[in-house]
């Protein structure tokens, strides 16, 4: 039975948020009334940082997208992915079209990628919070400290520590110490809210949940991941927008059941990765957009004081754009001082990649590169479109050692499986599939 209900949320840009005037953008239910978006900026590629624009809502149904670009004039339009085939109308400078379904898109006038808009119209939330419920505290927008947040988070019954579920951050903006949830268990928590500005790190916790974050203007001084795990069971998350961490996007280490949905990213710093994973398993990575300036996706064994293998990853239904390193990266890190890890059993399914550009030689859209003892196993890369990229090979399978990471090569690739990958570009390297010597190989490949 197909829905006909029709809804359209939007939200208004807390008064500290930065506009960036290149395109103005309306957006309406079909045949309602036209609401003006505020087009956020958001910075991309640390080689050269230029400033893009951010629009987002929430729907249902089917809304009328209009875009006008303020300055110049339209010689041409492009909305990437083109895999959604998405028609639209132009009159002088003004585009318009429809969405019938969420969609992360970038609209680029003139082929520029570098100041383009992006546009991500979300599905409308399903949790719904009650402001009522005396579990939900509510936090008003400023400058909180951590022991704050953690003190009204906690009470004392029977001597024992026990947590509120429900964290919800007001609409403006928060100005947040560098770690929110300290050490203990996490019982069913979820933060809501937008504008917020400041770092996330959860340690030895279980079912967490968290939606609707808007992060902007990232502190100078915080040189950590927006949003860490550690030793972490059970999360859940939707509905994030993170711009500006001078470091990893959403960060992973020796945790397990891991549901990302919905996640969207833009970063301009070296170690800037959008979803990195060590020795993490069971993850579902679904419907995200990642637009770094370092790897996109990074799935790795043990590293610094977190130890383990990393198995069973998917990531489905995504847009990778990695405007320096790669749109996908796995198997550098690992239990090098002994036997090295096992990453195995991962699945990329439905993918985009719209840019790589990898400047050093572990160059790949698609890479692996085994090292640290590592044994890498049973990946499959099915059903890719790749646009046009600007530095790298298509794809790059070695088992591997760099200087710099690696004080041992990995061991083994095993069981790589390519499926309906689609390329009509150009490109200069040609794919690398390569061992390191005659007993550590790359062996077991489908095509």
């Amino acid at each position: 039975m197909i829905s006909t209900r029709a809804e359209l949320i939007t939200y208004p840009a807390p008064p500290e948020a930065i506009v960036n005037n290149d395109f103005s953008v309306r957006v309406r239910l079909e045949n309602g009334e036209w609401q003006e978006q505020f087009p956020y900026l958001v910075p991309v590629d640390m080689l050269n940082v230029r400033e893009a624009s951010m629009v987002t809502y929430d729907f249902e149904g089917v809304v009328e997208v209009e875009v006008t670009k303020r300055d110049g004039i339209f010689e041409n339009v492009d909305l990437r992915p083109n895999s959604y085939n998405i028609p639209f109308h132009q009159i002088g400078n003004t585009v318009t079209f429809k969405v019938d379904r969420p969609r992360k898109l970038s609209f680029e006038a003139n082929g520029e990628r570098f100041h383009n808009l992006h546009l991500f119209a979300n599905p409308p939330e399903t949790n719904v919070l009650d402001l009522e419920d005396p579990r939900t505290i509510c936090v008003k927008p400023g400058n909180h400290r951590t022991e704050d947040l953690i003190a009204r988070l906690t009470s004392s019954s029977n001597g024992k520590e026990a947590l509120s579920e429900v964290l919800y951050f007001g609409p403006g903006m928060h100005y947040i110490e560098e770690i929110i949830f300290g050490q203990g268990s996490i019982s069913r928590r979820r933060c809501y809210g937008s504008g917020l500005n400041g770092m996330r790190s959860c340690r030895r916790c279980h079912d967490q949940r968290t939606w609707n974050y808007l992060f902007n203007e990232y502190r100078e001084d915080n040189l950590f991941a927006l949003r860490t795990n550690r030793f972490l069971s059970q999360h859940y998350g939707g509905g994030h927008h993170f711009s500006g961490s001078p470091s990893l996007q959403h960060s992973s280490w020796k945790s397990e059941h891991i549901h990302i949905s919905n996640f969207k990213t833009f970063s301009t710093r070296g170690w800037s990765d959008g979803i990195d994973m060590m020795s993490c398993s069971y993850v579902d990575i679904d419907d995200v957009f990642l637009r770094t300036s370092d790897d996109c996706i990074a799935i790795y064994g043990s590293r610094g004081k977190f130890y383990g293998e990393s198995t069973n990853i998917s990531v489905t239904n995504s847009v990778l754009w990695a405007d320096v390193a790669h749109p996908i990266m796995i198997g550098v890190h690992g239990d090098h001082e002994h036997n090295g890890d096992i990453i195995e059993n991962i699945v990329f399914d439905n993918i985009d990649i719209l840019e790589h550009h990898e400047p050093q030689d572990d160059w790949g859209c698609m890479a692996i590169n085994a090292a640290d003892k590592n044994i890498v196993r049973n990946v499959t890369y099915r059903n890719f479109r790749v646009k046009q990229f600007e530095l790298g090979r298509l794809i790059d399978i070695r088992v591997f050692q760099n200087p710099k990471y690696n004080p041992s090569p990995g061991n083994r690739v095993e069981n790589i499986r390519f499926e309906n990958i689609e390329f009509n570009g150009v490109c200069d390297n040609p794919s690398f599939i390569e061992g390191f010597d005659g007993e550590r190989i790359v062996e077991g490949g489908h095509d």
